[in-house]
């Protein structure tokens, strides 16, 4: 990409989006497009074709998507698949159609199965059964690989495509039903410490592994591959920092300042046992994660104290 180049990131008032805003205009790159959900819903297929018609982007960062934690997943399945499977086909199709450079499309790592062997190779694609709760999800993310793919081949287009681990960071989404486990521990975990409880509770038995990666590490990672990667195939972005959900509480409890007791709710799911990538093709391109988890939790806890709860 030059400088001058038209960049459209979709899903620019997200945390992923807005990271890779961020990123973007500290690379020195000027002219960057981030309609908001109310300037362009992305949804609408026609209002989608009018803004590439007049907009032109050449480069496509397609971060938009609906996300959310178990709790979301289990209980709207319906919105998950239709809401993802239709932003992914409006936009993939348009940057065809208006002839788009390359595009970067960004999944989930409950693409792979729920039992597949870890760290997750690429590989492992479509070799077993998904997470139920997540399954909605999954498979709309799986189509926007195969979309891309299918685009690639028969169109000759550009669209390549990276699956990152379990994101967190500034411009989180807080809620307590839709959030991811990170941002809503640590919105429980504050507000257990504001209102003098002596307990908070979370789902499950604390025992599933999860690996994490700040949002603006995968910013850069983002802006690497659409600089770099060339290959049809989708690589995986972690973390490489592998930890119990038991043990993310604690740290959490720690940068928080609340020293109450956990009490796990073992008639909730826990969803797969453990999920990590196999980040090793990134690391062959040179491109490694600089925050930890605890330092970037210490950077989002203060972020959230910022802009106290996004609804």
């Amino acid at each position: 990409m030059d400088k001058s180049d038209r960049i459209f990131v979709a899903g620019s008032g997200g945390m992923v989006g807005s990271a890779i805003v961020r990123c973007l205009y500290r690379n020195g790159f000027e002219s960057i497009l981030t309609p908001t959900s109310q300037e362009l819903d992305l949804t609408d297929s026609a209002a989608v074709a009018r803004f590439f018609t007049s907009e032109k982007p050449e480069f496509i960062f397609l971060a938009a998507a609906k996300v959310g934690g178990i709790r979301a997943n289990d209980a709207y399945p319906a919105d998950f698949i239709h809401i993802n499977l239709s932003i992914q086909d409006n936009v993939i199709h348009s940057a065809y159609r208006n002839n788009a450079k390359k595009l970067l499309f960004l999944g989930s790592p409950c693409i792979y199965p729920k039992f597949a062997v870890q760290p997750m190779q690429e590989s492992a694609l479509m070799t077993g059964l998904l997470e139920p709760t997540s399954e909605p999800y999954a498979i709309a993310k799986i189509a926007g690989i195969r979309q891309c793919q299918a685009y690639n081949r028969q169109h000759g287009t550009h669209f390549i495509t990276c699956m990152p681990t379990n994101l967190f960071g500034p411009n989180d989404n807080y809620n307590p039903i839709h959030s991811h486990v990170l941002p809503a521990m640590i919105r429980k975990i504050h507000e257990a410490k504001i209102n003098n409880q002596t307990a908070f509770e979370i789902w499950g038995t604390g025992s599933p592994l999860r690996e994490f990666l700040y949002v603006d590490d995968m910013a850069d990672a983002s802006l690497v591959l659409m600089q770099k990667y060339d290959e049809t195939d989708f690589i995986n972005v972690g973390g490489g920092q592998e930890v119990s959900v038991r043990e993310l509480a604690l740290i959490i409890q720690k940068t928080v300042g609340y020293e109450g007791e956990m009490i796990f709710d073992k008639s909730r799911p826990d969803g797969a046992p453990r999920k990590i990538l196999d980040g090793s093709k990134m690391s062959a391109m040179g491109w490694t994660p600089r925050v930890g988890l605890e330092e970037g939790i210490r950077l989002t806890y203060a972020n959230f104290l910022e802009g106290k709860i996004r609804k």
